[in-house]
């Protein structure tokens, strides 16, 4: 299979507004032009070694997600075929296939919309210190992975690259948002996440926690960005699961558990990858489309 890497897109005649740890940003007026770079983050830093495709295989996952929420949230997709794009965008088509969506324009909310089915990551740190996460009491004697009685909405600040989310109290994120707005989206993300964790059950993955974005287009509360793909969900084997650890999985959590062995502060710059951990990386990321969607890369 050949694989396809893209480091970062650098298309100078269609304005670049942001450029984020994995996703460059083009205003193209009334529509945004999103391209999925293979940059790869972890601990808020940008890793200088790309995973190979993995721009083209999250914009497939999301592109899935996208069209299988549809009954449940309005979304920002416009289009993923380069061949509906913008006249300026005809010169960049071969870059552009598989790994660009041309969006809506909306006003994103300045809350990362977190919910968590299982204990793990951040919320098990918080759970173990506090017996909460964002606050939330959870039952006494849980254990790290451990299935929650009911999912939770766990709101997050958004962290630009080289600084780091921070977990917030549902009053916080009211705060931030609105109290109404703040209501909408728990209650939207806990309809995705219900949506896309029984999905994925049937086909062997647990979706042990995610991350949904969402931006507001008049009155209308759109879901944008990502969708449950493994750079912003935790994506576990169902036939391996066993709680009272960390779970193997198909998403980051891989690359994180390398990072964590090394004696490296989680600030820039980064370590370089071995082509080892970028080779498996990349593998976890294909099962997690195949598993999924039944495709894989062309």
């Amino acid at each position: 299979m050949a694989q396809n890497v893209l480091l970062q897109s650098d298309f100078k005649d269609l304005g670049l507004v942001k450029r984020g740890k994995v996703r460059d940003v083009y205003d193209l007026g009334d529509k945004l032009l999103i391209v999925a770079s293979d940059r790869m983050s972890a601990f808020d830093v940008v890793m200088d070694d790309p995973i190979p495709d993995k721009g083209r295989i999250l914009t497939m996952i999301s592109t899935f997600w996208f069209q299988q929420v549809r009954p449940v949230v309005e979304n920002h997709i416009v289009s993923t075929d380069p061949a509906e794009y913008p006249e300026p965008c005809s010169r960049y088509r071969e870059v552009l296939e598989g790994r660009s969506m041309l969006v809506q324009k909306t006003d994103p909310l300045p809350v990362e919309c977190i919910v968590r089915g299982y204990i793990s990551g951040s919320g098990w740190k918080e759970y173990r210190e506090r017996g909460t996460i964002c606050d939330i009491p959870l039952p006494a004697g849980l254990q790290e992975s451990d299935r929650l009685p009911e999912p939770i909405f766990t709101p997050s600040t958004k962290a630009e690259s080289g600084t780091h989310d921070e977990n917030i109290s549902f009053d916080k994120a009211a705060a931030l948002l609105g109290r109404e707005t703040a209501e909408a989206v728990r209650e939207l993300s806990l309809k995705i996440y219900a949506h896309g964790r029984d999905y994925a059950a049937g086909k062997g993955i647990i979706i042990a926690d995610t991350k949904f974005e969402f931006g507001r287009v008049g009155d209308r509360i759109i879901l944008i960005d990502e969708l449950l793909t493994p750079d912003s969900s935790r994506f576990w084997p169902m036939d391996a699961y066993r709680p009272g650890g960390a779970q193997k999985s198909f998403d980051k959590q891989f690359l994180r558990d390398y990072l964590e062995g090394l004696d490296w502060p989680k600030t820039p710059p980064p370590p370089r990858l071995p082509g080892e951990i970028i080779r498996k990386t990349r593998e976890k990321y294909l099962e997690a489309l195949e598993r999924l969607t039944g495709k894989g890369l062309d």
